[in-house]
């Protein structure tokens, strides 16, 4: 095993170990690295030793903060198709995990953002920690939830997969459990311990059996205590009305929502809220990532992604110039366009 590659494998016991191996970047995802973790599991699968797969982070800071965005925002500026070739290979990684043979534990500490989200929210056996951060950032860079995102959020209780999903807000341990993101709760200092105690499990039921002797109640969170106005909220059939619904609620919580909402990609936004209220009507996760790859490609072409990305990440100024600039000025036409299909370009992981 070489320390330097970006994911290194090793097995203990009957347990294929996955770390993804880029801390200083906080192990955010390459298009290699897909293929690292793509690879491991076609060994694991075939492997009759092999009871289950563990994903975890180096570094200690996170298992992984997405994907490699500054190399998205090099690929737009220069035309390249790259990012699109990323894209394809993540998400059929990301439906892989989902129906993958055997447990697929993910040790979800720290930060989990965007592709890392991708990489193990789909697993069966989503472990998360007091200090876990788990989100789906993108609207704050012109962008849209995407492995499977649209998929989890949907699914999540009443409005708070859309409120997460428009917001881009981080979430610990309880509200990630409440949303489906995640199944247990172990604490930090308890995940040394339980990996060692893996290696035992003889059998897939061995598996979950062992996570659950090591997990408790996690400390309480905050979204089941914004229910009521988060449901009553964002219930709305617009960005529009959404943002006066929060406004007008009376709630300070509400409010500052509605703030934050203002200062992300009027386009992300409404895109965003189409895709989840789409994904609820697909009915799999094949299905929601085919239509996120149908919308990753067309915002890749558009304006707000690059822009997003230059003010984040590249000159740090935080004041991205969105066009449209304004929620009402993003048109219906200008939603319905990230929808279109693909050709031959299509992902089709879903049945036709």
């Amino acid at each position: 095993m070489n320390d330097e590659e970006p994911v290194l494998l090793h097995t203990e016991g009957h347990i294929l170990h996955i770390t993804l191996n880029r801390p200083r970047a906080l192990n955010a995802l390459t298009h290699t690295m897909v293929r690292g973790i793509d690879e491991a599991l076609t060994v694991a699968a075939d492997d009759d030793a092999v009871t289950a797969v563990v994903i975890a982070g180096a570094g200690g800071r996170g298992l992984c903060a997405g994907g490699d965005i500054r190399s998205i925002y090099e690929d737009a500026r220069a035309g390249r198709r790259a990012s699109v070739d990323f894209w394809r290979d993540e998400y059929r990684l990301n439906a892989r995990i989902a129906r993958f043979p055997k447990p697929y534990v993910a040790l979800m500490d720290g930060i989990v953002m965007g592709g890392g989200v991708g990489v193990s929210a789909h697993g069966d056996v989503r472990v998360v920690t007091e200090r876990s951060r788990v989100a789906m950032p993108e609207t704050g860079i012109g962008f849209v939830p995407d492995v499977g995102g649209t998929y989890l959020l949907a699914a999540a209780p009443g409005e708070l997969g859309t409120h997460l999903a428009l917001t881009g807000r981080a979430v610990g341990a309880a509200d990630a459990l409440l949303c489906g993101l995640a199944d247990h709760f172990v604490p930090s200092g308890r995940l040394a311990d339980l990996t060692s105690a893996l290696a035992a499990a003889g059998a897939p039921d061995e598996v979950t059996a062992t996570v659950r002797r090591y997990a408790t109640d996690a400390p309480d969170g905050e979204l089941a205590g914004h229910r009521e106005w988060i449901d009553a909220c964002y219930a709305a059939d617009t960005v529009e009305e959404i943002i006066d619904r929060l406004v007008d609620s009376g709630v300070p919580a509400a409010k500052e929502t509605a703030a934050e909402l203002l200062t992300a990609s009027p386009t992300a936004l409404k895109v965003t809220l189409a895709a989840v209220r789409r994904t609820k009507r697909l009915g799999s996760l094949e299905a929601a990532l085919d239509q996120e790859f149908r919308v990753s490609c067309h915002a890749f072409a558009g304006h707000d992604l690059v822009e997003g990305v230059r003010a984040r990440i590249i000159d740090k100024d935080r004041a991205p110039r969105w066009s449209p600039a304004e929620p009402g000025d993003v048109t219906a036409a200008d939603v319905a366009r990230h929808f279109e299909p693909l050709g031959d370009e299509e992902l089709g992981l879903a049945p036709a």
